[in-house]
């Protein structure tokens, strides 16, 4: 079910962004205090990206992760999801980024760029709802196409912004 428009007020498009199954991490596991049935890593040069899966909604919901010793570990960021008991969305999650100084975001699009091909994939399906449950919460709709994730959901315009151009005439720095 793809949110109409009078649900959602932005689109955004994002590039997909997957994982790779490997072992559980105990250190992240204990300093977040789950025990994952999946555990996945994206590396890149800024920093390992994790996305962990548990069995039940509420660890999501109550979780309260030791964010100084998460930041000592190898994980940039920390997704923690899981399947959604609720019929109005399909997965629930959560996203802590204490090594960037981000203990946790309350709704985040690029989290939900690994959380929809994840999800797509275990439930066969491109449409998606997301719950993120932090403090502030929030819903996030997911529409898997090919590499493009479509996030649509409510946002607070906090900056605007315009690019100008030089005029033609005008040498470049």
């Amino acid at each position: 079910m793809w949110l109409a428009p009078q649900q959602f007020q932005e689109n955004l498009d994002f590039p997909v962004r997957r994982v790779r199954e490997v072992e559980a991490q105990p250190d992240i596991n204990r300093v977040l205090g789950v025990s994952p049935c999946f555990t996945g890593r994206r590396e890149s040069s800024k920093g390992n990206s994790y996305l962990i899966e548990v069995e039940v909604e509420e660890t999501v919901v109550n979780l309260q992760p030791d964010f100084p010793a998460l930041a000592s570990t190898d994980a940039r960021t920390a997704i923690v999801t899981c399947r959604s008991a609720h019929r109005d969305y399909d997965f629930v999650s959560r996203f802590f980024a204490p090594a960037i100084g981000i203990n946790e975001d309350p709704v985040t699009g690029s989290a939900h760029c690994y959380l929809a091909p994840y999800w797509a994939e275990k439930l066969g399906k491109s449409d998606l709802i997301g719950f993120q449950a932090s403090r502030r919460s929030g819903l996030v709709g997911c529409r898997l196409d090919g590499e493009t994730v479509h996030l649509r959901g409510k946002a607070v315009t906090v900056i605007k912004g315009q690019v100008l151009s030089l005029p033609s005439d005008t040498p470049a720095a």
